[in-house]
């Protein structure tokens, strides 16, 4: 065999107690799983190198159900932020605004639409313009694997721009194709960003039909839903209602009960979802184990205020009556990009600009309405923010659910981004199971990987198991942590020493190798 790892402790990611075995790889596979070995006295299995994995425990590559690396993975190599981490998989094309399908127009608007969560872009050949494409781009190389979701919004604008009205019926069946091709091409599902423009200006018709598409090649919907503040529940339920009506598996993006409105109101989504469970709806969720949102400073604004595009809200923020209404609905009526609550300045922090000229912004909490329409202008719409709206009992309660799954919304962009970017999985790992004893080990590992699988449908990873593609983390249970903090975000985990994609090592004692082993992981046919 190529490598076997000896006297590990495996959590195997199905749930069930650890046990202690010798791990055999060859070709990029789990091919040998000896349990007690040494105890057994039983012929140990050799290889071309072997590794004393003594107490240390050996798991399935986490996957990381809602990330933001779509330029990250081919901008950046190294991409240390998700190795690291033990991250062997990430889930792009989130919150229906992603770079495929586009034509020329849609590429420049949504490029500029997303600068605060990839950049700008102009450092990088964007050379792709099908799903397809994108995915065949990744499979030169990149340092983890990826799976991509169709962007629902990014659709919309490729076919009615951004006009805030219903679609023809000649518009919708051109949506539908364009979901259609990109599923067929290798699309896991598809995405909504139902607070950001355009795809918020969907109706819940518009959203089912694309959902029955969905439904027909056996992927799943994941929204980020019209409201995490003012009428979250009814949010949730509006997603459970539309995917039960079109048949289709859903997928809640960032799981959370946001803003003073829903403190202490975990339970009631739970009960809301159970019931839907109960009732035979396939559903499934994801977290990440913070308090604080992050998003850019723009999707605060009312939706309205970016109808038409970037310059369209550029002019509306430079005239000074439509900036009186945009603050007059972000300060006291709520806007709906706001998830309708009125905009608490002190919980809004900077985290990255895109001109070097405001970098004494970041880390400062935006002061007021005119500080914040100073920064959207100067900065051409491109600031990050994080918003610290979040309650630690609803983080708690949601992340113990029977279908909940990790993801870390990691935004990697800007001077200060959220720790989760860096910390999400090793937070989990050395926070809420060592130091507070929320999830067993075993469950969290199985959170974090056969539990995301299941839902991607792929039928050979997530689990530690002969047969199975060797996407491994070996990490140390007593010393885990996520070293990134709210201060030092950008600063890599402790106590994960070895991380393997395709059986070859991304992470070797400590360190980032340069191997570039992950490629697309492309939709499973429905059989």
């Amino acid at each position: 065999m190529d490598l076997v790892f000896r006297d590990a402790d495996v959590v195997d990611g199905s749930g069930g107690d650890s046990y202690r075995a010798d791990v055999g790889i060859e070709g990029g596979r789990i091919v040998s799983i000896v349990k007690e070995a040494a105890a057994a006295g039983c012929q140990r299995p050799t290889a071309r190198r072997v590794l004393d994995a003594e107490g240390l425990v050996l798991s399935p590559g986490f996957i990381d159900m809602h990330a933001h690396s779509d330029l990250a993975l081919l901008r950046d190599p190294d991409h240390s932020a998700k190795a690291a981490q033990g991250v062997t998989l990430e889930v792009l094309g989130q919150d229906g605004l992603s770079y495929a399908p586009v034509d020329d127009r849609t590429l420049d608007e949504v490029r500029r639409a997303i600068t605060g969560w990839n950049g700008d872009a102009s450092d990088m050949d964007l050379d792709w313009r099908t799903v397809g494409e994108y995915l065949d781009r990744l499979d030169r190389g990149i340092a983890v694997n990826a799976a991509y979701l169709v962007p629902q919004g990014t659709v919309r604008m490729y076919v009615m721009g951004w006009d805030d009205r219903p679609a023809t019926e000649t518009e919708l069946a051109r949506m539908r194709r364009l979901v259609a091709e990109g599923l067929e091409q290798g699309a896991v599902g598809l995405s909504s960003g139902l607070t950001y423009t355009p795809g918020m200006y969907a109706p819940d018709s518009e959203l089912t039909e694309l959902c029955r598409v969905v439904a027909r090649y056996g992927g799943y919907y994941c929204p980020h839903h019209r409201s995490y503040g003012a009428g979250a529940l009814r949010a949730y339920e509006e997603m459970v209602a539309l995917t039960r009506e079109a048949g289709c598996a859903l997928h809640l993006a960032h799981a959370t009960m946001n803003f003073g409105v829903n403190e202490g109101r975990a339970p009631e989504l739970l009960a809301l979802l159970d019931a839907a469970l109960d009732a035979g709806a396939d559903i499934s969720l994801d977290t990440y184990p913070y308090t604080p949102g992050s998003t850019t400073l723009l999707a605060l604004l009312p939706s309205w205020a970016s109808e038409g595009g970037p310059e369209a809200a550029l002019a509306r923020l430079q005239d000074d009556a439509t900036a009186e209404r945009i603050r007059h609905h972000l300060e006291e009526l709520g806007s709906d990009g706001c998830h309708g609550v009125p905009v608490d300045w002190a919980t809004i922090e900077v985290s990255g600009v895109t001109d070097p000229a405001l970098t004494d912004h970041v880390g400062r909490r935006v002061d007021g309405w005119p500080t914040a329409r100073r920064l959207l202008v100067d900065d051409r719409l491109g600031t990050t923010i994080l918003q610290h709206v979040g309650h630690e009992e609803n983080v708690r309660t949601i992340m113990r659910h029977r279908v909940h799954t990790g993801g870390s919304d990691g935004i990697l962009q800007g001077l200060k981004p959220h720790p989760r970017a860096y910390g999400t999985f090793p937070e989990y790992l050395g926070r809420y199971v060592r130091e507070l004893g929320v999830l067993s080990l075993e469950e969290c590992v199985a959170h974090l990987t056969s539990r995301p699988a299941a839902r991607l449908r792929l039928p050979d990873r997530g689990l530690v198991r002969e047969g199975y593609v060797a996407d491994l983390v070996l990490f140390d249970p007593a010393t885990v942590a996520s070293g990134a903090t709210y201060g030092n975000p950008r600063t890599l985990p402790v106590g994960i020493p070895h991380v393997l994609v395709d059986g070859r090592f991304v992470m070797e004692d400590g360190r980032r190798t340069d191997v570039l082993a992950g490629r697309s992981v492309r939709r499973t046919e429905v059989r």
